[in-house]
């Protein structure tokens, strides 16, 4: 049966949908950081680092993990909170008739540069990690290879 199509339906079955699928959207993206801040804090990303606990600041390598891990996994929970939220007022304008305004999404904007600034700390930590020898146990072979020569030629 056809259904003839009203110019103005206050809401149509599509917005419904269209609004439970951003939802979800939202939902699996907080799930995803909350499980990666779990990865990263469980395993250690800087646990292969043995110099970065002879810095002056003296963090553990085990320790900027669970920090990063941390802070992912709260971003996690707090897009997974805001999404809700934000799908019940939608639902509400929704089902009050009310025209709903698209515009840019404060959220997506929020977790993208909060993402970026997470990434760029997590980028310089990993540089100042690898920049920075400080024992003959993080000394590439190369390195002590010439090291070894330098040592030789001076005798």
């Amino acid at each position: 049966m056809d259904i003839p199509i009203k110019e103005n339906a206050a809401a149509d079955l599509r917005d419904y949908l269209a609004e439970e699928r951003t939802f979800l959207a939202w939902i699996r993206t907080g799930i995803a950081l909350m499980g990666f801040g779990f990865v990263v804090a469980h395993f250690g990303i800087f646990a292969d680092e043995p110099q970065m606990t002879q810095q002056a600041s003296g963090a553990q390598p085990h320790e900027l993990s669970l920090w990063f891990g941390a802070a992912l996994v709260a971003i996690g929970v707090t897009v997974n909170l805001c999404s809700a939220w934000r799908y019940m007022c939608r639902v509400g304008q929704l089902n009050r008739g009310q025209f709903v305004r698209r515009a840019v999404s404060k959220q997506g904007v929020a977790v993208a540069l909060f993402l970026a600034l997470l990434g760029v700390a997590l980028t310089t930590c990993m540089i100042v990690a690898v920049a920075r020898p400080t024992n003959m146990l993080t000394t590439s072979v190369g390195e002590y290879h010439g090291r070894f020569e330098e040592a030789v030629l001076r005798r």
